[in-house]
């Protein structure tokens, strides 16, 4: 309804340019929001107000004008003048039936939308480093990026899911030589150790598989691996240093091919796990973008002459900087180090050039808010390599706090054991992780209550939306028991005896979701989303408890049964872009 009268303003406008009251060069900017108050219609659009001032008229005279061009339409009852220069629409009841047949025409396609047709849009999600499993914060933007991706897919546009692999770099040979001083242990070796080193059972369990597999060959005693080392920081050392000194020992005793298996293994098993994890969440990616593909093919190199040429490169101290201050970063930033080695955010300039060079229209960046800071000399970057810096949009996600009822529960252990994505869905399930997840705004911090996310009853709101539609198979099926069947046609020409409270509400709502998914989408605000369907779940509850669907006369019969096959079919379709299942008996 809201498409249909843009479309008949639009016509108005058209009028008044013809007529020379507007000029031809004005472009309307046409906002219809729904009323608040069922007094001043259904719809308004407040088009004279902001045409008021470029036309250099009274908005009421306006406002007047339009509602004159206003072309007629069967739909549209009576359309009002108000305030200062509102026109306020009331829609024809009856019209609102005709939701029931475009739901069951259009089926899983209802809602979906053409707004973002022809657009490319990247959306970046998840991205942890491959150095361990995936815990319960990852999960968060798990669900929240991979929502946000198929809600702009619903809308039209041509997404791109992608996850940036970290497999390169410092983190990468900490854990590379974790894995390496596990194996040693598993050889019978005696190791103190590294207090900066990945110390999750993860890495004990490759390393066993390594020793499995290839026995001692990768053994060399320990006196050798910490021989002049400098010391740990239990024993009053830096921690930094101590790392970074295994690192390089590790390389230069096992040689670069043998020190390679190990960087190489240990990525390939958790990349696989974090695959498995997250394909069992509901997430799929188009791509995994490998960070080590920018430093082989010379992008990283070619995305510094590129801020070379632009003179936003220096040198100072031994080390090159980006001079990104002066494009709204706080400070300027190493790019490459005193020791020749390039630094993480030059692999990340040398990635959004990527992305920039394939020609998306928008890049979405979806990151934890402890990366906040990191926004405003990433958006330098894409300025200093000559590209609109509003391509970019940066989505942050807030962490999850996890309680069983009142009690808090320990994310972490000094053993460096913590809650994985997987214990989570293990004990709450796929669908009530991805619905609390998106419950909320993204950059609102929330607190998951597993003793609420597995009860079955009310109180927890997927099992409330997800009932509704079990209610309504319910319903089916006690139909076939009385061998009754559905008369589609007869219900559809008997809608208009739906006049009862609770059908009128729920047409009203289900004529709202459409719109509410665009909004969504465009908003990049899954929540919104969700508090529809529990909305949609509550009338639909209210509906059920104070009438019955499977009265005697025919005509009511099936006009209600379309009605709540309507619910049922929105509700799947809700659902089903939130990756949540419909189950039909609960």
């Amino acid at each position: 309804m809201k498409k249909k009268i843009e479309e008949l303003i639009l016509q108005a406008v058209e009028t008044l340019k013809s007529d020379g009251i507007l000029a031809q060069d004005i472009i309307p900017n046409i906002t219809i929001d729904r009323t608040r108050d069922p007094q001043h219609g259904d719809f308004a659009s407040n088009l004279a107000l902001t045409l008021a001032k470029q036309v250099s008229t009274n908005p009421r005279q306006l406002a007047e004008k339009l509602i004159a061009a206003l072309p007629q339409d069967i739909a549209i009852i009576k359309v009002e003048l108000a305030g200062p220069g509102f026109i306020n629409f009331f829609i024809d009841p009856i019209a609102q039936y005709q939701v029931i047949k475009q739901i069951h025409d259009d089926g899983r396609k209802f809602g979906l939308s053409n707004v973002g047709a022809g657009q490319k849009v990247q959306v970046e999600f998840v991205s942890a480093n491959p150095t361990g499993p995936l815990h319960v914060g990852h999960g968060r933007g798990a669900a929240y990026g991979s929502a946000v991706a198929d809600l702009l897919q619903a809308a039209g546009f041509d997404v791109h899911r992608e996850y940036y692999v970290n497999d390169a770099g410092r983190q990468m040979d900490i854990l590379a030589t974790s894995i390496w001083l596990r194996y040693l242990e598993e050889c019978g070796e005696v190791v103190h150790f590294p207090s900066n080193a990945y110390r999750g059972e993860y890495v004990r369990e490759i390393a066993w598989n390594i020793h499995k597999n290839a026995g001692n060959e990768y053994r060399r005693p320990v006196e050798l691996v910490f021989e002049d080392i400098p010391l740990d920081e239990p024993a009053g050392g830096d921690k930094e240093e101590h790392i970074d000194a295994l690192i390089v020992r590790a390389k230069t005793l096992l040689g670069a091919p043998l020190y390679q298996d190990f960087f190489q293994i240990g990525l390939d098993n958790i990349l696989e796990d974090i695959k498995i994890d997250l394909n069992e969440f509901g997430v799929d990616y188009q791509e995994w973008f490998s960070e080590r593909r920018l430093m082989d093919d010379g992008s990283v190199q070619e995305a510094l002459e590129r801020l070379r040429a632009g003179g936003y490169l220096y040198e100072k101290d031994g080390a090159t900087w980006f001079a990104c201050a002066k494009l709204g970063d706080e400070k300027d930033r190493v790019v490459v180090r005193d020791n020749g080695q390039t630094t993480y955010f030059a692999s990340d300039i040398a990635y959004h050039m990527n992305k920039l060079d394939r020609g998306f229209d928008r890049i979405i960046n979806i990151w934890g808010a402890d990366h906040h800071g990191y926004i405003p000399r990433v958006r330098a970057a894409i300025q200093a390599l000559g590209a609109d810096e509003s391509k970019l949009k940066v989505l942050l996600v807030q962490f999850a706090s996890l309680y069983r009822g009142e009690e808090k529960v320990q994310m972490s252990t000094r053993s460096g054991e913590f809650v994985t994505l997987r214990q989570l869905r293990n004990e709450v399930g796929k669908d009530a992780a991805r619905f609390f997840y998106v419950m909320r705004r993204s950059e609102q911090h929330m607190d998951f209550d597993l003793k609420l996310a597995t009860s079955k009853s009310n109180e927890n709101p997927v099992f409330y939306v997800q009932y509704a539609y079990a209610r309504v198979c319910s319903v089916l099926r006690q139909l076939d028991e009385k061998n009754w069947g559905r008369d589609l046609t007869l219900g559809m020409e008997s809608l208009t005896l739906l006049t009862e409270e609770h059908e009128t509400n729920l047409l009203v709502t289900l004529t709202r979701y459409p719109e509410v998914l665009e909004r969504a989408a465009l908003q990049y605000e899954p929540h919104q989303l969700i508090q529809y369907l529990r909305e949609l779940a509550n009338e639909f509850h209210t509906y059920y408890n104070a009438h019955q669907f499977l009265v005697d006369d025919a005509k009511i019969r099936n006009a209600r049964l379309n009605l709540i096959c309507a619910v049922k079919q929105v509700l799947a379709n809700g659902l089903g872009l939130l990756n949540i299942n419909t189950p039909e008996a609960m």
